[in-house]
């Protein structure tokens, strides 16, 4: 384990590579950083670091680099993550709570993403198998013709059609609502199907033809959406960032994010709302990644997420203000959908 000292001889280099993207010498670690040391014992320091696979020397000059171990390290040793501020805070705020729908959220949240961070972001939408029946309402447009409406716990909103040869009765039409709602409100999807099978047997023979062709419109609504795996992508024109080097670092980049099955892959980790992910250069599965870091957390309740979102960007990122932006977004994500 390496000393305190040295610790802060890490954290000095990977601040000033962040910041200049340029290798960091001695010299400019004792004139930009109070390390209470000489400028001999700094040098001893980034020779034990480059021997341990913290640091490396790109080239023959007498500046180092991080390694993806010394941003490992880095990141474990973080004390604190960089708040937002309140204006920031409130910028979120508002534009997330103009949202009209779960797509508009999802739509809002990436590009708020993207944004902050100056990084790639990427949300997973709710998959409907990880949430629950909120309400379910039965609205008669004409005698013959009925709107099936459900609603889930994350938002979405799932609307069907069901025609009947016959006039159907105001009054079933309340009854089964109050019995569709009393039999799956709450309970996941994927137990609500089990729940809905025995529906039409708690009415009269005559009913029980409107009631099923109800009862089946609504287990298409949950077997079309349950498992489906969707996400938006913002932020693409943030990897100009990375420099001139297109061919080796940006171009793989790009082509791995046309790949949802990646994406999903990478999101895939973060599946607690309180705990964030990062994963760094060779940590990550994809070699086209290699280059890049994941940040990225789950977004839901606090004992299970809804679903995850993050960004990608390269490894030379400002992590303690990228977490930070990742976790504020999340957070106040999750309280749009709690109170939608």
């Amino acid at each position: 384990m390496l000393d305190e000292r040295k610790l802060d001889v890490l954290r000095a280099i990977v601040e000033d590579y962040v910041a200049t993207h340029e290798p960091v010498g001695s010299k400019t670690l004792v004139d930009r950083h109070n390390l209470g040391v000489s400028p001999a014992t700094v040098r001893n320091d980034m020779a034990a670091l480059e021997e341990e696979g913290y640091i490396t020397q790109p080239h023959t000059s007498a500046g180092r680099i991080p390694t993806d171990a010394g941003y490992r390290l880095f990141v474990d040793k973080l004390s604190t993550v960089k708040s937002l501020s309140i204006a920031e805070k409130k910028a979120i705020t508002s534009f997330l709570a103009g949202a009209v729908d779960l797509d508009d959220v999802v739509r809002r949240t990436v590009r708020l993403l993207a944004q902050i961070t100056r990084q790639v972001a990427i949300v997973q939408y709710p998959s409907l198998n990880r949430s629950s029946v909120r309400h379910i309402e039965v609205v008669t447009m004409s005698p013959r013709r009925l709107l099936l409406v459900l609603i889930t716990s994350n938002g979405r909103v799932e609307q069907r059609l069901v025609e009947h040869p016959n006039d159907v009765d105001e009054q079933l039409i309340a009854d089964l609502r109050s019995r569709l709602n009393t039999a799956l409100a709450g309970q996941r999807l994927t137990d609500a199907t089990t729940s809905l099978a025995g529906v039409p047997e708690l009415f009269a023979p005559a009913d029980r033809s409107i009631v099923a062709a109800i009862v089946t419109t609504l287990l298409e609504a949950f077997t079309d959406e349950v498992g489906e795996q969707r996400i938006a992508v913002g932020g693409a024109a943030n990897l100009t960032r990375y420099g001139d080097d297109f061919e080796r670092n940006v171009k793989p980049v790009l082509e791995a994010l046309e790949e949802h099955v990646i994406l999903l892959k990478l999101l895939g980790e973060a599946t607690n709302p309180q705990t964030l992910t990062v994963r760094i250069g060779h940590e990550n599965p994809f070699e086209e990644l290699a280059t890049t870091s994941v940040v990225a957390t789950g977004y839901g309740s606090q004992s299970e997420a809804l679903a995850t979102l993050g960004i990608v960007g390269p490894t030379h990122m400002d992590y303690p203000s990228t977490m930070g932006a990742v976790r504020a977004v999340a957070r106040y994500v999750s309280q749009i959908l709690a109170e939608s």
